[in-house]
Parts: C-alpha cells; structure tokens; sequence
C-alpha cells in the first residue's frame, strides 16, 4: 500500500485546531497518522514538503447545481441541451469543482436526475471527482420557485408522494422549496410557498425512509414552515428574524447561507435578466445581516455556494470562505464551516477532518488561511488537492511560476 507524508507546514484539522509541527501519514485512501513531525524521522517513503504551506481537510459545498453552468440564464443555456451533453458538462463542472479544492458536494437539484450518473461515477471511482450526494428533482408548488426542473406537487398527499418518488430514483436527500425565489419570475423570495402541513409531511416522510432534509427558504414565513416542520438545513434564509434564529437554534438547524450566489449576480447586473438583478439588490442587504445575527447567536453552519447559478462558477466554489470572512466569520471558523459541518450535515462521518482513519481528502494551500483566508479562498494559492489519498491537482508549478511573475 503505498504511503506519503506531508510534512514541514502547519496543519489545520476542521475541527478548530492548528497544529504546528506537525506531520500526516497518508496510507492508501486513508489517513494514517497525525503526529509531531519527530515521530517521521526515519520515514522512508514519499515525502511532500509543506513548508510555507498549510494543509486542511478539502473543502465541501453543501449547495452546488452541477448541471448548470453559471451563464447569465443558466435554465435557458440548458434547454439548448441534449441529455447527453448536460452530462457531459455535470461530469466536467465536478471535477472542476475537485480541482478547486472542494472534494465533497450536495447537488441540490438537476434535471432529470441526469446529475445521479455523474454522482455514481465519482463515487465509485470510475469518474475522478468530488463525493457528490444529489436531491434528484426539487420539490415545488404549482408555479413555485424551481418549477421549470422540478417535482410541482400541491396538498399533503401530492408532497409525500414527490419525496416517494426521488427516493424511488435514488436520491441522497430531499429538496422541498419553502418560498419563492430569485430565479424564478413572478415569485417574491419573501413569500411562503408550501403551507406548514404540507413541508412538514415531506420532511416526515423524507426522514422516514433516512434522507435529510434541505429546504430552499428565503422568506421568515417559509423559514419557520421549514425548521418547525424539522428540516435539516436552510439554504439561502434571506430573513432570519430573532424568532427564526431562536427556533432554528433550538432544534440545531444547519444555515447554508450561499453568500457567492447574490455577490456574482450583483457582480455583472448588467448581463443578468432584470427581475433577477432587482430582487438581489432588494434582498442582498438583509441576506448579508441575516447570516452576520445566526453567525454571533452561535447558530449551525456549513458551507454552500449555489455554484451553476449566474457567474457562479465551478471550480470557485472556496471564495465564499473569503465572504463568510467578510461578513465577520472568523477564519478558522470559516474552514471549520467549510469543513467538519459540512461532512455532519451531508453524514459524511469518515470525512471533513484531519484525523486518522478517515479518508484522506486534503487540501494544501500556500500561506496561512488564518492571517489571510485568501490562502485558501483563492484557488491560485491552492498547491494540492487529494482525494482519498490521490493526488487529484497538482498545482506546484504554475503557482510557482506565478508567483515569480509577480515579483
């Protein structure tokens, strides 16, 4: 079984620890020991210097769109698809995404579960890419947010029987979309889609059969239908008001703020459709405010970026540590965020830390993450990514060469 130490930087595990001094045997997939770097003196084997370098857990993304591709109108760019080509381009965007550093995903909903062959292939290893978990179809009232790919069921009965459905398909959670949206024209993110009853018999019915739960909530309504009705994890919660932070709080409900996707359409209004770049400015403020009360109350977080979702891109999915940091999410924090909560929310318990015996999903950056998160946020500063013990990107060299350019 072959081995390599990564030595001589400093270590962060994901679990809010920085350890200098430091070595980590990799054995196979997994890791094999974390010990001072005394213990390795006479270590034989493959050795990768780190010095000036700081290894972490690789980062995971609780909220990509693997089948879309971050274009101004990314539903319209995929209409002009074949099946065939969507899959192609899913497969292309999570190894992107893997290169990027991220080595774990959620897809929070595909088309036509073209996305699970990508997911299947990943994880077995015939495909190099990220661990990739998938919702299948999200689920939607008539005319809600996400119709256009999703699962439209309206009243109790029609919502158990969607969730029914993506289990039958194999999804590894469900998707229910508690309010309106931005993408979507003619809904207000602020709006309650599904009334109480109906998200709570899907959730129901999602854990009934071992699924989590995630739900697409924006406004307080919907967020309160969604957490009392014991979901997993808000994605996105524009409006997270004292009363949606205290419930939340109570029954350690994940926030997957997706700061990226509001800061790229912000970014170029210009080529996005107009009732898009409206609702972002009107809602970004207090999305910004939202994710700042859940971080200082001590709420649960993990790291998404709704990656695919205009100028979103795949593969720059490590800049929302920079925008939690931003927002006054301390840097260490950010990589636990982004780390360990993520594999707790996604029930990846051999994952997400640097610890021995789990599988060996690392991330080698240049710099220290924890005096400048640019170190890790920026992929130009990434050196090595592995994935169970692989050598999935190798940057060394053109960030060598970059940085003597810049000099």
């Amino acid at each position: 079984m072959s081995q390599r130490l990564f030595i001589g930087g400093k270590v962060i595990d994901g679990d809010g620890k920085a350890l200098e001094g430091h070595g980590v045997l990799v054995s196979g997939e997994r890791i094999a020991r974390v010990a001072p770097a005394a213990e390795f003196e006479g270590f034989a084997g493959e050795r990768v210097d780190t010095a000036g370098m700081t290894l972490l857990p690789g980062l995971i993304d609780c909220h990509v769109h693997l089948c879309s591709g971050a274009e101004a109108d990314p539903g319209s760019a995929q209409a002009k698809l074949s099946a065939a080509q969507i899959a192609m381009r899913a497969l292309e965007r999570a190894q992107t995404t893997l290169a990027g550093g991220i080595t774990a995903v959620r897809d929070c909903g595909g088309k036509d579960y073209i996305e699970f062959a990508v997911r299947d292939a990943c994880n077995a290893g015939i495909q190099l890419g990220p661990t990739i978990m998938a919702s299948g179809r999200m689920i939607c009232m008539t005319g809600g947010h996400g119709n256009r790919n999703g699962r439209v069921a309206d009243g109790v009965d029609e919502v158990v029987k969607a969730v029914r459905e993506q289990i039958h398909a194999g999804c590894d959670f469900v998707k229910i979309m508690a309010t309106g949206g931005v993408m979507t024209p003619g809904v207000d993110p602020q709006d309650a889609h599904y009334s109480p009853e109906e998200m709570a018999a899907g959730i129901a019915e999602g854990h009934r059969f071992h699924r989590t739960c995630a739900s697409h909530a924006q406004g307080e309504e919907g967020i309160l239908n969604a957490v009392r009705g014991g979901i997993d994890s808000i994605e996105h919660g524009f409006f997270l008001t004292e009363k949606t932070i205290e419930e939340m709080m109570q029954r350690g409900t994940y926030l997957v703020a997706t700061l990226s996707a509001l800061r790229n359409i912000l970014g170029n209004g210009h080529l996005v459709q107009p009732y898009v770049i409206e609702k972002s400015r009107k809602y970004g403020e207090f999305h910004v405010e939202s994710v700042k009360r859940y971080y200082a109350a001590g709420g649960k977080m993990a790291m998404g970026t709704d990656a695919g979702t205009p100028f979103n891109k795949h593969g720059e999915n490590a800049q929302e540590l920079r925008f939690l940091v931003e927002v006054g999410v301390k840097p260490m924090d950010a990589i636990t965020i982004a780390t360990r909560n993520g594999a707790d929310l996604m029930r990846l318990e051999e994952r997400g830390t640097v610890t021995e015996g789990k599988f060996a999903d690392l991330l080698v950056v240049y710099g220290d993450p924890l005096a400048d998160i640019a170190a890790v946020a920026d992929p130009a500063n990434h050196a090595l990514v592995v994935k169970n013990g692989r050598v999935a990107a190798d940057k060394r060299a053109s960030a060598a060469e970059q940085r003597r350019a810049a000099e």
